[in-house]
């Protein structure tokens, strides 16, 4: 990677305020309860992916078949099978161009502990660079997902920041395999407090204001209400754009409830959605819902991932 200088940026300036709060409007499709679209948010700056553009994701760990799709096909063919989902967006919406994404899971927890008791393994940087050699195939965003284990967003991130200073990489956290009280990873479902994801968008916003950088967009995945607390005090800023990824699997009203009551009624900026290939087509008559389908949603999510 070339050497990043830190910047004048002074001329750095936010996106225009109507054509912003129109998109906000578009998104928040007819809600009437009054939480979307999320009133007196900051402007972004300039060169901002949301909410001009929407997000499509193919999600995993190239280790593993298990983790996600991403690792599941060779890169040619995983492509293939991506461009089919990002046309389907685009013709179900045509107003909001898609932008594809690798999301990659940089960070796995683990079920035994490692020699510093993190229950966490940190992926190679070879690893992460081929993640990054498939994402640049077709000129994609990348995601790098952290799950910690028994470790902390403060030791995690910065361990990453080599790529985060690159201008199309952001980043994921997933509360589920955050183990705030010792217990292992997959024993129970996990948890960050606003305070955590703070700390992860004001590290990202200092990237961009001292390396003049494009605003980063930071996922913070959930299926339960006990995976964010206290959402109310998660700050938002014009550096970093932050969005809820509706995580839960299962049948389509479970999908829809999960959405409807964890992600909906907790406005934080933006929603996301995930479908799982496998999980969410396990039992007939289920089916993997389609774009028509979650443009329904209030608000429409501007981030698909799939596994």
């Amino acid at each position: 990677m070339e050497n990043i200088e830190k910047e004048d940026i002074k001329n750095q300036k936010p996106v225009d305020q109507a054509e912003y709060n129109d998109l906000l409007n578009y998104i928040a499709n007819g809600d009437t309860t009054g939480l979307w679209p999320v009133q007196n948010q900051p402007l972004p700056l300039e060169g901002a992916v949301l909410p001009y553009h929407r997000v499509v994701a193919y999600y995993g760990n190239l280790y593993s078949k298990n983790m996600g799709v991403l690792g599941e096909y060779p890169p040619e063919e995983m492509w293939s099978r991506l461009l089919k989902e990002t046309e389907a967006w685009e013709q179900a919406d045509p107003k909001t161009p898609v932008v594809p994404a690798i999301h990659y899971i940089a960070v796995v927890a683990q079920g035994t502990p490692w020699s510093d008791e993190k229950y966490r393994y940190r992926m190679p940087q070879q690893q992460i660079d081929s993640a990054l050699a498939i994402a640049k195939m077709h000129d994609a965003l990348v995601f790098l997902d952290v799950q910690v284990g028994l470790s902390t967003v403060e030791l995690e991130i910065p361990q990453l920041e080599k790529y985060l200073l690159m201008p199309h990489v952001h980043l994921g956290i997933d509360p589920e395999f955050s183990m705030k009280d010792g217990t292992p990873p997959g024993k129970k479902i996990g948890t960050l407090d606003a305070e955590d994801i703070n700390f992860c968008s004001a590290y990202l916003a200092e990237l961009v204001q001292d390396y003049n950088l494009p605003p980063k967009i930071l996922i913070v995945h959930r299926f339960t209400k006990g995976m964010v607390t206290h959402y109310k005090n998660i700050k938002l800023s014009p550096e970093v754009q932050i969005v809820i990824n509706m995580d839960g699997f299962g049948r389509p009203e479970l999908k829809y409830s999960t959405y409807n009551r964890f992600i909906h009624p907790e406005p934080i900026q933006f929603t996301g959605f995930k479908l799982f290939y496998k999980n969410d087509t396990k039992e007939s008559p289920n089916h993997l819902l389609t774009p028509e389908e979650l443009m329904k949603l209030q608000p429409r999510p501007v981030y698909l991932q799939f596994q």
